[in-house]
């Protein structure tokens, strides 16, 4: 009779802890498509003597055959092999090999931990660092060749205090050339952060979930973000809306944008291919990143929105980015013109440009004024557009994507210098427009510095009466029941500031409502303080402006400043001056001075 247990095989712990943690590093999308073998023989040459893992060129991971490592720390060794060969550090080649120096193996281990902790996967050893140095590895070898390795960082590899990096000759008897591991690093990276953003969009259930996204608009999309840097930041940041019921209660008949929002509606029931939505998509990206609705200013929106889709179409077309769909405006004569000047030439013929379509559909532009939805949490846009095409354009360039439309760059580029805010804007005004009294010198008067030596003649500095009244300007306030207080209170005191560093004594000021009241000459310190607003009743400025302009004591050439919400009526200024207005108000005419929108 035998034992209890006699011929049950023993377990093998130490084997049944490796292959767990080489399954979780079998299951990290990125880490798993750069290709490794392993070597786990005890005669082997390689195997570390008191680490973990020792990493060839040759793509072999030599372990230690019998360490009762937990399966935490095993993952966290073989995923620091693995980054090894995707960053570089090991490139498979013919001939002879020279080994990697003490510093450059230091160096290669930190920027794989630090790589490590930023995406974290096992254990780490406890003996490691916690934080690690800023840059690559070539700046942090050379740093420390100059001056001293520091212990912490010498043996922060895998194999303990030997090398875990190991440069061989790449046998002529294999198949093939060497592969590139870092380019399939690469790209399986760039696969999976596109999926992590999927996943954070809802475009797909998990990371893995490789059906998703199944329908054309997304997979268009994710194209975009994972294969086209030029417009890969701002499609991480766009929201796609496909709901047939709002599509057809607004009359989208393929696609609009919204510019506000970040958000582009698709009518999910239009059938168009993959490459077909790709031209669809990069289009209505354009119209917000280049904010052409913006730009429209006193333009008709709709030809502005026309003339838009004649230089996006081209410039798509050009780049070869998707397939155009039917019945898209393009015209070959219009190509290297901006959207400004094909704006110019179609607006003669308003008939003939009202019949034309746009994604939206005929007479309707696919730039919305508003977003459809319920309204959410915006960000800075202008930072986010400018920010999203500047640094698309500056990964196409390096990565020699191919040429763009010398127009698109130009606009790209333009947008990389935001327009100066309204307050330096009026500071220009201001330093054109109002000048600054001069002072003379006369013997007449004496010096304040003629007593310390009386002996020596001095002039004396004066402002003549002529000086100081020519010095001046008229400003018209609105002070109807629509003005905002705090409209009124940073307008009134950009003008203080301005005018009292100009040496401007005083300001005549009206205020109007439904009846002008003239408050006469202020101080300039006046102005932003001690005003009192009479009124508040409706808005007509028109006859405060022409109290002004008639007013004896106000010079001819004094320029007028106009602050208004908007909410007016129709004004005939025949002076300089210009308008401030909140942004995004519109006056109901076409103004003649500039206009500075207060933020």
């Amino acid at each position: 009779m035998s034992r209890p247990g006699r011929g049950k095989k023993k377990r093998d712990l130490a084997q049944e802890a490796f292959e767990a943690g080489l399954a979780l590093v079998r299951g990290h999308p990125a880490l798993n498509a750069v290709s490794f073998t392993v070597c786990r023989d005890a005669e082997c040459p390689f195997a570390p003597r008191d680490g973990l893992v020792r990493v060839d060129s040759d793509g072999v991971a030599h372990v230690h055959p019998a360490s009762l490592a937990e399966p935490a720390q095993w993952a966290w060794s073989l995923a620091h092999a693995a980054l090894h060969l995707g960053f570089g550090h090991l490139p498979a080649a013919e001939g002879a090999r020279v080994q990697p120096d003490r510093f450059d193996l230091a160096a290669r281990c930190v920027v794989v931990n630090r790589f490590l902790l930023s995406s974290p996967l096992g254990t780490p050893p406890e003996d490691h660092p916690l934080t690690y140095p800023d840059g690559d590895e070539e700046r942090l070898a050379a740093r420390w060749r100059r001056a001293v390795l520091p212990a912490a960082y010498e043996h922060c590899g895998t194999a303990g205090p030997e090398p875990d990096q190991v440069l061989t000759p790449w046998d002529l008897w294999r198949q093939g050339p060497p592969p590139d591991r870092q380019a399939a690093f690469a790209t399986a990276l760039t696969r999976t952060v596109s999926a992590a953003m999927d996943m954070a969009g809802g475009r797909r259930a998990t990371l893995h979930d490789e059906l998703a996204p199944t329908r054309s608009w997304e997979r268009a999309l994710s194209w975009f973000i994972s294969s086209y840097p030029l417009l890969g930041g701002i499609a991480a940041g766009i929201r796609l809306v496909a709901d047939a019921e709002l599509a057809r209660a607004h009359g989208i008949r393929v696609a609009a944008v919204d510019t506000e929002a970040g958000e582009i509606y698709v009518n999910p029931l239009y059938q168009l291919d993959d490459d077909e939505w790709r031209f669809v998509l990069a289009h209505e990206m354009l119209h917000a990143a280049l904010r052409h609705g913006d730009r429209c200013g006193t333009r008709d929106p709709y030809l502005f929105n026309v003339a838009c889709d004649y230089v996006v179409n081209g410039w798509l077309r050009e780049m070869q980015v998707g397939t155009m769909p039917h019945g898209l405006l393009h015209d070959p004569e219009l190509s290297g013109l901006s959207a400004e000047e094909v704006y110019d030439r179609i607006a003669g013929d308003l008939r003939r440009m009202r019949r034309l379509a746009t994604l939206r559909g005929k007479g309707l532009g696919d730039i919305l004024g508003g977003p459809l939805g319920p309204p959410c949490d915006h960000v800075d846009l202008d930072g986010f557009y400018r920010r999203g095409l500047a640094q698309g354009l500056d990964l196409h360039e390096r990565q020699e994507r191919g040429f763009l439309p010398g127009g698109l760059v130009e606009e790209i580029r333009a947008l990389s210098h935001p327009p100066l805010p309204w307050d330096a804007q009026l500071a220009r005004w201001f330093d054109e427009f109002v000048p600054r009294p001069e002072p003379l010198r006369s013997f007449s008067r004496p010096s304040r510095r003629q007593a310390s030596t009386p002996s020596i003649p001095r002039a004396g500095r004066y402002f003549p009466p002529e000086e100081v009244a020519r010095c001046t300007f008229g400003v018209v306030l609105d002070t109807s029941g629509s003005m905002d207080r705090t409209l009124l209170g940073k307008a009134l005191g950009a003008i203080a500031s301005y005018a009292e560093a100009r040496d401007v004594p005083a300001a005549r000021v009206v205020f109007c409502d439904a009846a002008p009241h003239d408050a006469g000459y202020l101080p300039v310190a006046d102005i932003a303080g001690r005003v009192r607003v009479h009124g508040r009743g409706g808005t007509v400025l028109q006859p405060g402006v022409d109290l002004l302009l008639r007013a004896e004591d106000f010079p001819r050439g004094a320029p007028v400043l106009v602050i208004t919400d908007g909410w007016c009526d129709v004004l005939r200024i025949r002076r300089e001056h210009a308008y401030l207005i909140p942004q995004g108000a519109r006056l109901p005419f076409t103004a003649r001075g500039p206009v500075f929108r207060v933020r």
